[in-house]
């Protein structure tokens, strides 16, 4: 069983109320893409509120931040099978 994820340390650290779609692999550390979020998005299982400006799409920090926790899990140490050679 996987346990919540508390990512809230994230919003502090944005410079910004929006995360630009662009900057998601920033945002994220490099473990999300754009391209992982405009696809969520077209199927609408995105993150909520997104905004668009010109060409460019934005979330508010707080709903990617959410949309982020209900993605993550925790699996705890020793779950993973052993790498055949």
């Amino acid at each position: 069983m996987s346990e919540q994820i508390d990512l809230s340390a994230l919003i502090e650290k944005w410079p910004s109320a929006y995360v630009a779609r662009s900057k998601v692999a920033v945002f994220t550390g490099g473990m999300i893409q754009p391209g992982t979020v405009a696809n969520e998005d077209s199927r609408g299982q995105g993150p909520e509120g997104r905004i668009r400006i010109n060409k460019q799409v934005a979330y508010p920090v707080n709903a990617f931040v959410r949309w982020l926790e209900k993605r993550a899990e925790t699996k705890p140490s020793g779950c993973c099978r052993a790498r055949k050679r």
